[in-house]
């Protein structure tokens, strides 16, 4: 019974949340994107991590007289963590802190978008020649499931 449970439960979860080809997570989100974003700020700083300066897009397109959807990228992490990486590597800076991006779509449903922990880990830190704990993959895996959960929740 608790396997089928389980299984509904999973399925059910497939619609809201999933990472495509690309290693890309993206959850939608019953929020606008300013809401989403800024929710997703005090979900980041209630975690103790830090937020970097936001990325506007929508508004950078606004100075220059175009128009577009709201499209915000929020850049955090945990300097603690992610110094010694950039100092081994500072090329490394180009991809790091994790960033996630807010943005309505054609249909004007919002998402939060962010890289995989697996594709951060496998893929960008392997770019950079960057060595991890394996039990790290996870640890981060869980730190965007909460802050998806905290940014989302009703």
């Amino acid at each position: 019974m608790r396997l089928i449970l389980l299984l509904i439960f999973c399925l059910l979860l497939v619609p809201l949340a999933y990472a495509d080809s690309s290693g890309i997570i993206k959850v939608k989100s019953p929020y606008s994107v300013a809401e989403t974003a800024n929710r997703f700020e005090a979900a980041i700083k209630a975690k103790g991590m830090k937020v970097f300066p936001r990325f506007d897009h929508s508004a950078a397109a606004t100075e220059y007289g175009l128009t577009m959807p709201a499209i915000v990228v929020i850049s955090f992490g945990n300097p603690k963590y992610g110094t010694p990486f950039m100092m081994k590597n500072p090329q490394a800076g180009i991809d790091f802190p994790p960033k996630s991006i807010i943005y309505e779509d054609q249909n004007n449903q919002v998402w939060l978008a962010y890289n995989s922990a697996d594709y951060l880990y496998n893929t960008i830190f392997k770019r950079h020649g960057l060595e991890f704990k394996k039990e790290d993959v996870e640890f981060y895996r869980n730190v965007l499931a909460e802050l998806t959960k905290k940014t989302l929740s009703r």
